[in-house]
């Protein structure tokens, strides 16, 4: 008789793929719904700008931090379906509660809890689709997931303003839309777990195991690191949008109320450069990866001019970065590291990611308000450095 481990997978890999990206759409619907309104929100309880200040910054401290123990624990486990219907179920949860909440502790209580959510289930989730890509192709497979992901970021918050502007700026009816979204999110995964319970099988039926351990006690390839390295010199160049959008108000180059629509117009750019750079990745291999270097040099001279169109550049150009970030980087970490190890290292990965986008903010913000010409420079030669490590990358990884 076979065993669970030993047994085909019971969907294609592209319909996993497929699936798992609609079940991302839909809890983007739900958290992107939410976060776009915390501010405004926590405010309505009497919070000041401090304590959203605070609450939004552990909220994503957790939701990177705290990946730190969950990609081991996915690894020692090998619970990565419990992890991720458990991460997922927190998120889906904590967001319509929200809407009824009766006090600024019990609200900032439950958005802390939405990001505690995401830093449980992102490995395992990672994991589980990393598996699938082997047979698709890394970069396609991350690409589609990541495209599929980005509606959802695009449909929770105009949801929830639509439904704020029907209801006179009600939040209870605006958060609470938000559970159906959220009950089809569990569903989906119920329905996935019992057509695939071992998602690895895509792996073991596309070829041989990748090389090196899989055992959860063994050292991370040396590569995986030197890669890591390159990460984290990439991101901390990396201009935030929240940077880019003060220049454009403070400079009078548009009004706020354009803001939220270059957003949208970046979220677009971000699917659109998922898909071109996934598909590239797969034929070209990590030297793909060199167009985020360049794009994150290019957009400071872009963005921080005086001039609108080249301003808005600047802003596209930070979607499409954050395109390639958000996907083909995640499926580089799978050809690094071998299955057993492969949570872990996502954990450690969004752990570099975080602590470099709080750099890269405090920098940028930094030299903007002391020198643009510095902070070209200075994003220049951060970004030149990087370059060298992805190429010292891909030399370990041959």
């Amino acid at each position: 008789m076979t065993s669970v481990s030993e047994a085909p997978a019971r969907m294609g890999p592209w319909r996993f793929v497929v699936w798992f990206g609609a079940v991302s759409l839909l809890a983007d619907v739900v958290y992107e719904g939410a976060r776009s309104v915390t501010g405004p929100l926590l405010a309505s309880f009497g919070a000041s700008a401090l304590v959203v200040g605070v609450v939004t910054g552990a909220g994503e401290a957790a939701a990177l931090g705290l990946r730190l123990v969950s990609g081991p624990l996915a690894d020692r486990t090998h619970r990565f379906w419990g992890l991720a219907i458990a991460g997922y179920a927190l998120t889906v949860i904590s967001v319509p509660l929200l809407g009824v909440a009766g006090s600024l502790w019990a609200a900032c209580t439950l958005v802390i809890a939405e990001r505690v959510g995401k830093a449980v289930r992102s490995p395992a989730k990672d994991t589980l689709l990393s598996h699938a890509t082997a047979a698709t192709g890394r970069g396609r497979g991350f690409a589609v997931h990541e495209a599929l992901d980005q509606v959802g970021a695009l449909v929770g918050p105009l949801t929830v303003a639509g439904v704020l502007a029907l209801t006179g700026g009600d939040y209870g009816p605006a958060l609470g839309v938000l559970a159906l979204p959220g009950v089809a999110v569990l569903g989906l995964l119920v329905w996935l777990r019992a057509r695939v319970p071992d998602p690895q099988a895509y792996e073991r039926e596309a070829g041989p195991p990748a090389a090196g351990s899989t055992a959860p006690g063994e050292p991370l390839p040396a590569a995986f690191w030197t890669y890591a390295a390159f990460t984290a010199a990439t991101t901390a160049g990396l201009t935030t949008f929240g940077l880019l959008s003060y220049h454009l108000v403070e400079r009078h180059l548009a009004q706020t109320a354009w803001v939220p629509v270059l957003y949208a117009a970046t979220m677009a750019v971000d699917a659109v450069a998922a898909l071109a750079t996934g598909w590239a990745y797969d034929r070209h291999g990590p030297r793909v990866l060199a167009v985020l270097p360049l794009l994150t040099a290019a957009l400071p001279a872009l963005g921080f001019t005086d001039t609108l169109s080249l301003a808005v550049a600047g802003a596209l150009v930070w979607g499409a970065a954050m395109g390639v970030q958000e996907s083909t980087l995640r499926a580089t970490v799978a050809d690094l590291v071998p299955p057993g190890r492969r949570a872990t290292a996502y954990g450690l990965f969004a752990g570099v990611v975080g602590a470099a986008s709080l750099a890269g903010g405090t920098l940028t913000g930094a030299l903007y308000g002391y020198s643009i010409p510095t902070l070209i420079t200075v994003v220049g030669a951060i970004e030149a450095l990087a370059l060298v490590l992805l190429a010292v990358t891909a030399t370990r990884r041959s």
